[in-house]
């Protein structure tokens, strides 16, 4: 037997050789491809008789047989398969102020806070210079006293039957104008009080004593970022449009914070393409924690595909060969378990696992481990 392999085998070899030889010599790049997709031809006939060579030594040829090979078997049981679209994202507050006094600011007398700080909504953060305003106060107020004493005057006067109605008027109207006039300066001595109009962290403080703090204009001299309420920011790949819809459930699990991850689904999807990275973009909304920061990094899984009652096999034991995709399974042959080889064809892949859709059935035996090198009929054990 030996011999007749070494002369089929030695032939096939000449065979190849006179094959190779007999190709037009085409220098050209349709010609060398041409010659490529020949030789591999010839190569792909030459593995199949040598492995069908080998089977047959192993079955027939006693001096040769070979001790069955140990392996490791799986049963095929349905069970569900979810495949995820894995992207990285940004952790965004929802809720932020950039704090500005009202009107045109001033200088900072007190400082009631410091960066890191946790404020409620109304608490005093700052005190601006102030003196303006109260002297401004205080000549509307004196304005409003000798108005008020004018009209009291004209109002007496009026009822003792004495004067002409429109000085009473004209009076009450000078009332009118000083009370409006104390209300003005009231508020804005009050501007020179600095609130948080936001409960939140003071993520931004750049504030001090004697410094001007105030206008629209410049640079953020002080923010309030609220933690309460967070959203994760993805950059979704045009390619995946029509799988990522409002309502996709979502798996995200922060760098950093060891295992914690959590579920949650799309809100928000852009209707917008962006020209530079031909992405759009995906809003998720989270709670909030005092574990996730604003602008940490979050890993995405957006499930874009779902089976149930499906067969999965490890992606490691799935081969390849010039009729397609095939496992190795386990068959019985003269009640002995022999390796058998199966054609299969699959749908999704997603991490280590493959979607099977034909090929295989329930309670079938794939072979997991020790797979290599199997030939078709070869004894197997797993003992």
């Amino acid at each position: 037997m030996h011999k007749t392999l070494t002369v089929v085998f030695a032939s096939s070899l000449l065979l190849a050789a006179c094959g190779s030889s007999s190709i037009k010599k085409d220098d050209s790049l349709a010609g060398k491809k041409a010659q490529l997709s020949e030789l591999k031809a010839q190569q792909e006939k030459l593995s199949k008789q040598i492995a069908d060579l080998e089977a047959e030594l192993g079955k027939s040829d006693s001096s040769t047989q070979q001790k069955a090979k140990l392996v490791a078997l799986t049963a095929m049981t349905p069970t569900s398969f979810i495949h995820y679209i894995d992207l990285q994202g940004d952790v965004e507050a929802e809720s932020y102020s950039n704090i500005a006094p009202k009107g045109n600011g001033g200088v900072v007398r007190e400082v009631y806070v410091k960066q890191g700080d946790h404020v409620n909504k109304g608490q005093l953060l700052l005190k601006l210079d102030d003196a303006v305003q109260k002297q401004q106060l205080a000549n509307a107020q004196t304005q409003l006293a000798y108005a008020k004493d004018i009209y009291n005057r004209r109002k007496n006067l009026w009822d003792q039957k004495i004067g002409a109605e429109v000085d009473l008027i004209n009076a009450k109207n000078q009332v009118d104008q000083a009370e409006t006039q104390v209300k003005i300066y009231q508020e804005q001595l009050d501007w020179t009080n600095v609130y948080a109009d936001i409960p939140g962290t003071l993520n931004i403080f750049t504030v001090k004593v004697g410094e001007f703090f105030g206008g629209a204009g410049l640079t953020t001299q002080l923010q309030i970022l609220s933690t309460d309420n967070l959203k994760v920011v993805v950059q979704v790949p045009e390619i995946y449009q029509e799988r990522i819809h409002v309502g996709t459930p979502v798996k995200i699990a922060f760098p950093g914070l060891g295992n914690k991850e959590i579920i949650g689904t799309v809100r928000i999807v852009g209707k917008v393409i962006n020209t530079g990275n031909r992405a759009f973009e995906v809003d998720i909304h989270i709670a909030g924690s005092n574990e996730i920061r604003a602008n940490q990094v979050a890993i995405v899984k957006l499930e874009d595909y779902t089976a149930k009652n499906v067969l999965t096999i490890p992606i490691n034991t799935l081969q390849t060969d010039e009729k397609g995709k095939y496992v190795m399974v386990v068959a019985n042959e003269g009640g002995k378990s022999v390796a058998h080889k199966r054609s299969i064809t699959i749908g999704q892949t997603y991490a280590d696992k493959v979607e099977v859709t034909g090929g295989l059935e329930t309670g079938d035996q794939l072979i997991t481990d020790g797979f290599q090198g199997l030939y078709e009929g070869q004894l197997i054990t797993t003992q």
